[in-house]
């Protein structure tokens, strides 16, 4: 999609939000993805060109709304012990603001007056107007060596720095077999090693469950047509490409259940940690088992939502009884991460938690109102869909590189559970720390909060 068109979206989609009427309907580019019409050598070589200008926007967009510094919590590791949990907030502010100003002035003054941190904002992908998943360089360059196959496209890389990403490999945790604790060796995961770690731990249906999410089938940007963003004729991806060893690896595309392009909002890779618990999947689209999710993503995550271009490229179609009930085996063992300081409600014992997570539970279930949401007796989930009308705080229709912000709507829960290993947070990723996500919510809520009580807060949410 290029540039003069991307624009031509821009426009339609604040034309609409003004509510302005249109004596004809939207090209059809706008719901479904067009054919190609330039041969795969000139889109390859238009794109490898544009790569530098690309990527260097990206950043300059990153470093103007962030702190991008490596700056690890001391002492607190991800679950793996692999990797230091990053810490401080990362938004920058308005020149001249403070966090205590900005939240005691009105969403209204806040969106009048501009003053929402853009790290606030909707986080736009890499290159919006393709969008498509995009791998972190870890897992480009494990597939590489173990499957010989190329994840790195060529028209775009990954744009956060890799200590503001989840530990790789990230351990693996069973619900059937606990007193293992990590199963995976340190290893990631592939269609490779997969026989060789589970085997004796996992029964023949999740063994083969996992053999079909570790398979690469074809995928919108890695295929075998013309129609892709890598060099050569690809096998595809696989389900565990993006959910490493059952974990978010920070891999992006972009929603596949908003049109147009222009305001489809980026989204992270989320955790497969406690789906046994979850009764709604998806970020927007509120799927009701486990075995919906294996299958629609297939044709959602998978193929932007368009069918119609599926069916060109070459979609898989898991048998429902025989294939897609084996994934959802798999997928449903997969436990959290140890939280030693919690009791079977979810609840910290005294004897284990310091004096500041203690003071931080009284905050989350109090003063911070996040236990509304995210309730502790079951995985700090509530199975809910909720609306935080971010929009308040700024105006409909603004754009950053090529996203229009519009409003989220409703977003699903996320767990809390082992929060600390799934940077960086929100459904885009838009929040890099969770120290970022306390100040987040203290605005958005208007929970007027202390110096210490977020600080309180920070710390009890390391320690789910």
């Amino acid at each position: 999609m290029n540039q003069p068109f991307t624009l031509l979206l821009a426009a339609s989609v604040t034309a609409a939000v003004a509510l302005a009427v249109h004596a004809d309907p939207l090209p059809p580019d706008t719901t479904y993805r067009p054919l190609p019409t330039q041969p795969f050598s000139d889109v390859k070589r238009s794109d490898e060109a544009a790569k530098p200008k690309v990527m260097q926007r990206q950043q300059s967009l990153l470093e103007s709304r962030y702190d991008l510094s490596n700056r690890p919590v001391p002492g607190m590791s991800m679950s793996g012990g692999r990797k230091p949990v990053q810490g401080g907030v990362r938004v920058k502010l308005p020149p001249g603001m403070t966090w205590e100003r900005l939240a005691a002035l009105a969403p209204e003054e806040i969106r009048e007056r501009g003053l929402l941190p853009e790290g606030f904002k909707p986080l736009p992908h890499v290159k919006q107007a393709s969008g498509g998943q995009v791998f972190p360089n870890a897992q480009i360059e494990q597939i590489a060596k173990f499957e010989q196959r190329d994840l790195r496209r060529f028209d775009v890389d990954f744009d956060l720095p890799d200590h503001l990403t989840p530990e790789f490999p990230a351990p693996i945790f069973l619900t059937t077999r606990p007193e293992l604790g990590d199963v995976s060796r340190g290893q990631a995961l592939t269609i490779r090693n997969f026989y060789e770690l589970m085997n004796g731990i996992v029964t023949p249906v999740q063994m083969d469950g996992l053999r079909l999410l570790l398979t690469p089938f074809p995928q919108e940007e890695f295929n075998f047509t013309e129609d892709r963003k890598v060099a050569q004729p690809s096998m595809g991806v696989a389900c565990l490409d993006c959910h490493t060893n059952f974990h978010t690896n920070a891999a992006f595309h972009l929603t596949p259940d908003v049109r147009p392009q222009a305001a489809r909002f980026r989204l992270d890779t989320t955790s497969l940690r406690g789906l046994f618990n979850q009764q709604i999947h998806g970020s927007k689209r509120s799927l009701r088992s486990v075995e919906d999710f294996s299958e629609f993503e297939q044709r959602t995550a998978y193929f932007n939502g368009d069918h119609v271009s599926a069916t060109r490229k070459g979609p898989n179609l898991p048998d429902r009884t025989n294939q897609v009930a084996m994934m959802a085996q798999m997928q449903n063992i997969i436990d959290f991460p140890p939280a030693p300081k919690l009791d079977w409600r979810g609840r910290l014992m005294p004897n284990k938690a310091t004096s500041q997570e203690l003071a931080g539970e009284q905050v989350f279930f109090g003063k911070g109102q996040c236990s509304a949401c995210h309730v502790a007796q079951t995985s700090f989930l509530d199975n809910n869909m909720h609306d935080l009308k971010l929009e308040r705080f700024y105006k409909v229709g603004e754009t950053r590189n090529d996203l229009v912000l519009l409003p989220d709507g409703p977003i699903k829960t996320f767990t809390l559970r082992g929060i600390k290993d799934s940077p960086p947070y929100l459904h885009d990723g838009r929040l890099l720390t969770l120290a970022d996500t306390v100040e987040f919510f203290n605005l958005v809520l208007g929970l007027k909060l202390t110096a210490q009580e977020k600080e309180n807060l920070t710390a009890y949410l390391l320690a789910l």
